[in-house]
């Protein structure tokens, strides 16, 4: 099992525009890309899970070849800068992916 940050050189999340947050994980090389998105584990239920959402809130798993880089978009459950925003860049919310462990 290969935890997110071994094969991982960036994991990181961010807002796309108030309503929306994306979250990037860029792999080390195109070994790892390949490997993972070719295992099918990094998934719309892997990923519900790991945040505890339904998987229907994962709208979109982009893979981007020539950065070896996978993109998430999911809703935000709180509009950015509305009342009982913590995290008004959507920075801080890449957390539960780093609990992630593959087998590759």
């Amino acid at each position: 099992m290969k935890k997110m940050l071994e094969i991982a050189r960036v994991v990181r999340s961010k807002n796309s525009g108030p309503f929306e947050l994306v979250l990037d994980v860029m792999l080390k090389n195109r070994e790892c890309f390949e490997a993972l998105s070719e295992s099918g584990q990094f998934s719309p239920q892997r990923i519900a899970a790991a945040y505890g959402v339904p998987v229907s809130d994962i709208r979109r798993i982009v893979w981007f070849q020539p950065a070896n880089a996978v993109k998430v978009v999911m809703p935000r459950h709180i509009v950015s800068g509305a009342p009982g925003d913590s995290d008004v860049y959507g920075a801080q919310q890449h957390a539960p992916l780093l609990d992630l462990e593959f087998d590759l």
